[in-house]
C-alpha cells in the first residue's frame, strides 16, 4: 500500500512539473496567449473580433489538438485586423477564478467575441463536435459576416456578395487600384476567405459574386467555379489565370501583382517609404526576372562577407578561426561561380590550410582577397549591386537575401555533386554545410537577434536531418519559417512581402490542398528547389567584365561602391575614430556601373618595392631566410668537421 501511495506520488509530480515546464502554446506561435490579467481588458472595446480557446495543459484532448490550432492562427494570420486568436490556460492557479467567471466547465472550450464590446460578455461558445482547422476557418467567417455594420471591425471589407450591376460597372473604369472578382456557389467560402487574406494589402479591392448571378456569368465568360475576374487600373479586364482555383492561389497571385504590396507598419522609427526614397522607379533599379539567381547578388554577398562583416574581427582565433576556416572550405569546394572567384576562393583556402598558425590577422585575409600579391586570374568584385535581391530602399533585403540564397545555392551544390567535399573532413556529412551555415550566423553575422532565431530553429530539428537532399528541404522549410514570423514586419519590403516560396506562379505542382488547408508537396519542392539553384538557373546578368587594376588606384580612382543602406551606422561619412572596416566602406560608395573598384585602402607599407607584398607577406619571408640561414650553417658545420678526418693521413712504415 505504501508503495501505490508512493508511486501516486511521483505520477502527480510529475504531471505537476509538466504542466509548470512545458507550455503548449508560446510566444513564437502565431496567437495571443492569455491571462486573468489581460483578458477582460483585451477584450473590452477591442478594435477586432476575438475566438478565445480556453484550455487546460494537463488536458490529454487540448495537447493532440494544439498542432492544429496553431495551423489554424498561422493560416488566417493575415485576418487579425479583423479576427484575433488567443489562448487561456485554465491550468495554471492564476487563471483559475477567471475561468471559473466566464464558466468554463470543459476543456477545451472555444469562445467567439464580437468586437467594439463595452460591456461583459462571456462570449459565444462553439459546440459542435467537428472541431477540424477547415470547419473552425468557416465559422470564423461566419461570425465576422454576422456582425452588423455598426459593430463590424473597420479595416474588414464586406463579405457580402455583389450584384451584376455592381461588378459591370467596373468595366471602363480607371482607378488606383485593381479589383478581384471571385465568383463562386452559394456554399463556398473560397472568395470570403480570399477577402480577408487581402485584408492588409494596398492597391488591390476583393469582391464575390454568385454563380447565381447567370447575366454575370454570360458577360464575364465564365464557365466553372471558383473562378476570379481582374479589373486592372487602367480599365482593362481579363480572367484570373491561375494553375488551381483553389483559394491559396487565388491569394497568392493578387499578392503579386505589380503594385500590390503590404500596408506599411505605421511608427516613429520606420515611416513609410516615399517615392523619392524607392529604388523602385529610380535609375538604380534593375529589371530582373524572380525565377533566376543572379550570380552578382552572390559575389555581392561573398564580398560585403569578407571585406566588411568580416571586418569587425581584428584576428581570427580559436572557434572563430576553425568555423572561417570550415565557411571557405564549403564555399571554395561548392560555389558555382566564375573561375576568378572560384580561384581565389581556392586560394584562400589553400592558404588557410597550409599556415599552422593559431590566429591569423584580418588584414593578411583581406590582403589575399583584395589580390595584393598579384595572382593572375584572382579577383573577386568590390561592387555592391544587387539584383535579384535589390530592395525598395538601400536599407531593405541586399546583404541578407543573399546570404540566404548563398545557402540554398551551397545545399543544393551539396546535394548535387556528394563528392566535392572528399577529402575535407566534412564529407559524408549531410550537415556539412547547415553546420557551416549556423556557426557563422553565431559567429559573424552582425544581427545577433536573427542569430539567436536562427540558433533556436538549428536546436528544434536540425539534428534529424540524415540525408543531404533532407538539407535542402530543411533550409528552405526555415526560411519559410522566418518569411512567416517576419510577414508584416517593420523589416518587410512592401514591394517584396514576405510569402511563403516558392508562389504557385514559380511552382503550381508544389502546392496542394487537404481538407481546406494549403499543404506542400515536398517532393515537387525538392525538384524545384535543385533546378532552381542549380547551376544552369544562375545568370551571369549585370556581372562586371572588367579586371582588377595592375596597379594600386589613385585618390580619384577609389570609386565609392557599396550603398549606404548597407552600412552598420548608416549613409553618413565616418569620422576618423571610427573602426578601421567602417572607414573602409565609406571610402566605396557610388561607383557606376562598369566601373571596377580596385583596393579598398592604399595604406602606406602594404606594398615592398611595388611588387605587391603585404607586411605578413614580407615577414613570413625574412623568417624563411632566417631559417635557411642557420640552416646552411649548420650544414656548413657539419660537413666541416666531417672533412677533418680526411685531411688524416696514415703513415705506414716500409720494410
Amino acid at each position: 500500500m505504501a508503495v501505490l501511495f508512493y508511486l501516486t506520488c511521483i505520477t502527480l509530480t510529475a504531471v505537476f512539473m509538466y504542466g509548470q515546464t512545458t507550455r503548449l502554446y508560446t510566444e513564437e506561435d502565431p496567437l495571443i496567449i492569455l491571462t486573468s490579467d489581460t483578458l477582460k481588458q483585451t477584450l473590452h472595446n477591442s478594435s477586432t473580433a476575438w475566438l478565445v480557446q480556453f484550455y487546460s495543459s494537463w488536458c490529454g484532448h487540448c495537447i493532440q489538438y494544439s498542432p492544429t490550432w496553431k495551423a489554424l492562427a498561422g493560416d488566417v494570420r493575415d485576418w487579425i485586423q479583423a479576427i484575433r486568436i488567443g489562448v487561456l490556460d485554465c491550468a495554471h492557479e492564476k487563471n483559475f477564478d477567471i475561468c471559473k467567471e466566464f464558466s468554463i466547465h470543459f476543456y477545451p472550450t472555444f469562445r467567439y467575441f464580437k468586437a467594439h464590446g463595452t460591456t461583459f460578455d462571456v462570449g459565444k461558445t462553439y459546440k459542435g463536435a467537428d472541431r477540424e482547422l477547415q470547419t473552425v476557418r468557416q465559422l470564423m467567417v461566419n461570425f465576422l459576416q454576422n456582425h452588423t455594420r455598426q459593430d463590424r471591425p473597420a479595416p474588414c471589407p464586406p463579405l457580402e456578395p455583389s450584384g451584376t450591376e455592381d461588378i459591370l460597372s467596373l468595366m471602363g473604369w480607371k482607378s488606383e487600384h485593381y479589383t478581384a472578382v471571385i465568383i463562386e456557389d452559394g456554399d463556398s467560402y473560397v472568395g470570403r476567405e480570399v477577402i480577408l487574406d487581402l485584408m492588409p494589402f494596398e492597391r488591390v479591392a476583393v469582391k464575390r459574386a454568385l454563380t447565381s448571378e447567370k447575366r454575370l456569368l454570360e458577360k464575364l465568360g465564365i464557365t466553372v467555379a471558383p473562378a476570379a475576374y481582374l479589373f486592372h487600373p487602367n480599365g482593362t479586364h481579363s480572367i484570373m489565370d491561375v494553375q488551381k482555383r483553389l483559394r491559396f492561389f487565388f491569394s497568392s497571385f493578387l499578392k503579386l501583382l505589380p503594385g500590390v504590396h503590404r500596408k506599411p507598419v505605421t511608427s516613429v522609427h520606420q515611416p513609410a517609404l516615399s517615392a523619392n526614397k524607392s529604388q523602385g522607379i529610380g535609375e538604380m533599379w534593375k529589371e530582373f526576372d524572380r525565377s533566376k539567381v543572379y550570380m552578382v547578388d552572390l559575389e555581392s554577398g561573398l564580398h560585403y562577407l569578407l571585406r566588411v562583416e568580416l571586418a569587425t574581427h581584428k584576428t581570427l582565433e580559436g572557434e572563430e578561426l576553425k568555423t572561417f576556416k570550415d565557411f571557405v572550405t564549403v564555399v571554395a569546394k561548392l560555389f558555382p561561380g566564375r573561375q576568378s572567384v572560384v580561384k581565389l576562393l581556392e586560394t584562400l583556402l589553400e592558404w588557410l590550410v597550409s599556415l599552422p598558425l593559431d590566429k591569423i590577422p584580418y588584414d593578411a585575409i583581406l590582403d589575399l582577397a583584395n589580390n595584393k600579391m598579384r595572382i593572375s586570374g584572382l579577383y573577386l568584385s568590390q561592387r555592391v549591386q544587387w539584383v535579384g535581391c535589390q530592395g525598395s530602399s538601400t536599407a531593405l533585403r541586399g546583404y541578407p537575401c543573399s546570404l540566404w540564397t548563398l545557402f540554398h545555392v551551397l545545399t543544393v551544390q551539396a546535394a548535387s555533386r556528394p563528392d566535392a567535399l572528399a577529402n575535407t573532413a566534412l564529407e559524408e556529412d549531410p550537415l556539412a554545410v547547415l553546420q557551416t551555415m549556423r556557426r557563422y550566423i553565431g559567429t559573424f553575422f552582425g544581427c545577433s537577434e536573427c542569430g539567436r532565431h536562427f540558433e533556436a530553429m538549428a536546436q528544434e530539428s536540425m539534428s534529424q536531418v540524415k540525408s543531404l537532399e533532407k538539407a535542402v528541404l530543411w533550409l528552405w522549410r526555415k526560411h519559410n519559417q522566418v518569411n512567416t514570423r517576419l510577414a508584416g514586419s517593420m523589416s518587410e519590403d512592401p514591394m517584396f512581402p514576405k510569402t511563403q516560396w516558392p508562389t504557385p506562379d514559380l511552382c503550381p505542382a508544389c502546392h496542394e490542398e487537404q481538407e481546406g488547408l494549403h499543404v506542400w508537396n515536398e517532393g515537387m519542392v525538392l525538384t524545384f528547389l535543385k533546378q532552381h539553384y542549380g547551376t544552369a538557373n544562375i545568370s551571369p546578368k549585370y556581372t562586371s567584365t572588367s579586371r582588377p587594376q595592375a596597379g594600386p588606384p589613385t585618390p580619384a580612382e577609389a570609386a565609392a561602391s557599396t550603398p549606404a543602406g548597407l552600412l552598420p551606422r548608416g549613409p553618413k561619412p565616418f569620422p576618423e575614430g571610427s573602426p578601421k572596416h567602417l572607414r573602409r566602406m565609406d571610402l566605396m560608395r557610388g561607383a557606376g556601373e562598369g566601373d571596377v573598384a580596385a583596393q579598398m585602402e592604399h595604406r602606406p607599407g602594404v606594398t615592398f618595392l611595388g611588387i605587391g607584398f603585404s607586411s605578413v607577406d614580407m615577414s613570413l619571408c625574412v623568417l624563411l631566410y632566417a631559417a635557411s640561414c642557420i640552416f646552411l650553417m649548420l650544414m656548413f658545420f657539419f660537413f666541416r668537421v666531417r672533412s677533418k678526418r680526411w685531411k688524416v693521413r696514415i703513415h705506414r712504415p716500409y720494410v
